[in-house]
Order: C-alpha cells, then structure tokens, then sequence
C-alpha cells in the first residue's frame, strides 16, 4: 500500500468532477491517480479540505459523529482494486470490538478520510494499472507548472473515459 494524499480536485473536460491523488513520497512529480467522482461527494471532500463547514451537519459530517459517539473511529482509508473501470475501497475502523473492514466507494472512503484526518493508501497495483504521469504544484507556492505538463494532463483528461475510473 501507498501512502497518498489528495493533490487537487479538478473538473474534466465535460465538467465531471475528479478527485487527483498523489503519493506522499513521491513529491510533486509522481503518478497521480484520477477518480471520477459525484458532485455531491466533490463538494464533500472540497468543504473538508477547506475546512468549511456547513450550518447543517452533511452526511460525511453525521458519519464521523456517528463513530465518534459509538466510541469508535476511522484508522485509514484504502482504495484496493479497480474491476472493470471501477474502483474498491474500504474503510479500518477501531471499534470497542477491534478492528472492522468496512467495504466502502473511493469517494466516501476520501470524504471520511478528510474529515477525520485518517491516512489514505492506495493499492501499488491499482497505481500502477490506473495511474498518469503528472505535476500538480502547490498554488500557495508560488511557482508555474511547466506548459507542456498542463498540455499532456489535459490532453489525457480529454482522451480519457471517466467510465474507466468510476469510484
């Protein structure tokens, strides 16, 4: 398993929300991992990584209270198989009764993982299988990503079928 962490979320040449993750390791030049995802679950994962809240607690938000009363809390989130264009997730949960593995979707799987803090990982199998050469830097670093990167990122978000990446 990778370590990895959420690079960007991005939408794709139709409008399709994509969340991009990156190892950890790797730095800004790594594979990177697209996962198309839902606007609901988008705007989830953004809000978390923002650190916006809403006047009313969201699904995810409920979720982690659910946990969190019942004692119990999310340890990592793993993204472990891509079938047919679509991605496995699950969820480790610490519980009074041990660990549990909940079968989960990438996007609700990262969703959860945001708010909770819990490490992300992804199969080294699905990275290989599913992953894109790319740079995404930082924008409060304050430096460019090279034209020709942007051209071969966009040039593969327009060739590529987000069917393919279902999570």
């Amino acid at each position: 398993m990778i370590l990895v962490e959420i690079a960007t979320l991005a939408l794709d040449v139709r409008g399709e929300p994509v969340v991009i993750l990156r190892p950890v390791e790797a730095g800004d030049s790594a594979q990177l991992l697209p996962i198309w995802i839902g606007v609901q679950e988008a705007n989830a994962i953004m809000m978390a990584v923002e650190r916006m809240t809403a006047e009313r607690p969201m699904s995810y938000d409920l979720m982690v209270r659910l946990l969190e009363h019942s004692g119990s809390s999310v340890t990592r989130v793993a993204v472990t198989g891509l079938e047919s264009g679509t991605f496995f997730a699950e969820i480790t949960l610490q519980t009074h009764d041990g660990v549990q593995v909940v079968d989960a979707r990438p996007s609700d799987s990262i969703a959860l993982a945001a708010r909770t803090g819990a490490p992300i990982y992804v199969a080294a199998a699905v990275l290989e299988e599913a992953g894109v050469s790319g740079v995404i830097e930082d924008s409060d670093e304050g430096s460019e990503v090279p034209e020709e990167e942007i051209a071969e990122f966009s040039k593969f978000l327009e060739d590529v079928d987000p069917d393919d990446f279902r999570g």
